[in-house]
């Protein structure tokens, strides 16, 4: 498929009252509205396609940048490619699922969310936080920094609450991805959540709620799921 027919079918499965909603969780314009399941449609006859996925992203349409994430092949994104992506990653969707899902498969997730956690933008630093999630939920342990992990768990508990908005949704999804998928820090993550306490986060008037780290954790662990890592974080 071409970027012309992909963005022909998205437009002809948008959806007016599926776009009202998805503003409310901070997906910005221009964008049609189509159900992920669709997305995922289209996913399963490309695939993989490196080259269409940056075509699609650079369209600036938020569906079309969110399949751009579903198809692209990971491995072959260069450090200039996930920088232009997070640049241009406004919406929700695209910065804190999108753009981290393919970083964090990739080759540089450790060191493009490290770079991106610094920056002034809220959009990128909350990209940097949900690489940093993915990249324990996906990695095996003996391929993460567990120091530095462990470092940026102090980190979270001593600026989370000064943190932007959805910096301060990253980084307590964070914290939850450290103590349900990396068994070693789980102790460590249950203890800054203990510190950190409740976390206040603006949802914009809709029904999510943030999740409270320690019982989230603890549920992994009763489920028998703790240190269990995700085969993909793409949904």
């Amino acid at each position: 498929m071409t970027v012309k027919e992909i963005m022909t079918d998205l437009q002809a499965h948008g959806s007016e009252s599926l776009k009202k909603l998805l503003v409310k969780h901070g997906i910005k314009e221009p964008f049609f509205g189509v159900k992920v399941e669709h997305l995922k449609t289209i996913q399963k006859k490309i695939k993989k396609d490196y080259q269409l996925a940056k075509d699609l992203y650079a369209t600036g349409n938020a569906d079309a940048m969110y399949l751009a994430g579903l198809i692209a092949d990971d491995e072959k994104m260069t450090k200039t490619d996930l920088r232009s992506w997070a640049k241009q990653a406004f919406s929700n969707n695209i910065n804190e699922y999108t753009v981290p899902w393919v970083t964090a498969g990739g080759h540089y997730g450790y060191e493009m969310a490290l770079e991106w956690i610094e920056a002034k933008e809220e959009h990128i630093q909350a990209a940097g936080w949900a690489t940093l999630g993915n990249l324990a939920a996906l990695k095996p342990d003996s391929e993460l920094d567990l120091a530095g992990f462990k470092t940026l768990l102090s980190r979270v508990i001593k600026t989370i609450h000064t943190a932007d908005n959805r910096v301060r949704y990253q980084m307590n999804a964070f914290v939850i991805a450290l103590g349900s998928y990396v068994a070693t820090l789980s102790a460590d993550a249950i203890a800054a959540a203990k510190k950190i306490g409740v976390v206040m986060v603006d949802m914009n008037g809709t029904e999510c709620k943030v999740p409270d780290a320690i019982t989230y954790i603890e549920k992994t662990k009763a489920r028998g799921s703790l240190g269990k890592k995700k085969k993909t974080v793409k949904c």
